[in-house]
């Protein structure tokens, strides 16, 4: 058993990290403000504070907690308000990972786990699907922000000898994801179908990206986690990074057919201009997450989309404005 604190644990992915933590064993802290999370998704084992990531009295709680590993997945996570106001995205995604790391390094907790993007950080492939060493060039202030915090990863690596994992996700869904962000697609057109609203599909559909089962990304996190806590020769101290997802292509469309057809909607999308920032195709090689943490995705896409519609049917009431 270890105490690990998790940052954005109360939100979407965060909260499932939690649940498998506690399940695992392991005592945990959550600490998130609750801008996109909810409280009610926060496993009552847990300790939580209600706190910005970026706020002076975080450090208290460092102070005091002394966890052994941070899982960070506290973050400003729409793409289209990165490239609407990037000083605000930095402001979260850069500045509040590096207050963490600051505090990482002052109370000496050893190990980090980052939720990175498999999709933002590498920009438009150049093949598919994208292996961890694609050439990483980012065309929004959200990729920016990931990548940037990689590097500073394996810059407290070098100084203050901080080991790290960044799992570079796919497009993630499931049980509890919002359906009224901007982000996550399937919860989206889930709302939609349910509300019997046609969903918004952003440019032509035929958009590709790699999604994967929040369950199979907890797992991931369990991983990493023992991979840290092992160290040894499983792990040489330098920070590492896989790719999570499924090295599938879905299109938007697809998505859209498959979640009309388990929903048993007739309403079509509604087709609006593309969104600013957004890639065309999104795919990730995921051999080096199968060789060196033993992951690879359980979950299939057609298993997952209807676990996610069933769960947003029984909580028909989080689809409420």
């Amino acid at each position: 058993m270890t105490k690990v604190l998790v940052t954005g644990g109360a939100g979407f992915i965060g909260s499932h990290v939690v649940d498998a933590y506690i399940e695992a064993g392991h005592q945990v802290v959550v600490v998130d403000n609750l801008e996109t999370g909810s409280r009610n998704h926060v496993n009552p084992d847990a300790r939580f504070y209600e706190v910005d990531i970026l706020d002076s009295s975080l450090e208290a709680i460092v102070s005091k907690e002394r966890p052994t590993l941070l899982n960070h997945h506290a973050a400003q996570a729409s793409i289209s308000r990165s490239v609407a106001d990037p000083v605000h995205d930095a402001r979260i995604n850069i500045l509040g990972s590096l207050h963490l790391l600051e505090l990482a390094q002052k109370y000496g907790i050893p190990n980090f786990i980052f939720a990175s993007s498999g999709g933002a950080v590498y920009g438009h492939q150049k093949w598919y699907p994208a292996t961890e060493d694609h050439p990483q060039k980012p065309i929004n202030a959200y990729g920016i922000a990931k990548l940037a915090v990689e590097k500073y990863l394996e810059c407290y690596w070098v100084t203050h000898q901080i080991r790290s994992v960044s799992l570079r996700y796919g497009n993630v869904y499931g049980p509890r994801q919002n359906p009224h962000g901007e982000a996550g697609v399937v919860a989206i057109f889930v709302g939609a179908l349910l509300q019997g609203r046609h969903p918004v599909i952003y440019g032509d559909g035929h958009q590709t990206r790699d999604f994967v089962h929040v369950r199979d990304v907890v797992r991931s996190n369990i991983l990493a986690l023992d991979l840290l806590l092992r160290g040894g020769d499983a792990f040489h101290g330098e920070p590492s990074t896989f790719n999570i997802g499924t090295g599938r292509e879905t299109s938007v469309v697809e998505i859209l057919n498959h979640l009309a057809t388990i929903i048993g909607s007739s309403k079509e999308g509604q087709f609006e201009a593309p969104k600013e920032g957004e890639i065309r195709r999104s795919v990730l090689d995921i051999g080096r997450a199968r060789k060196v943490l033993s992951w690879e995705p359980g979950v299939s896409l057609e298993e997952g989309l209807r676990e996610t519609a069933a769960w947003f049917q029984a909580e028909s009431v989080q689809l409420k404005k």
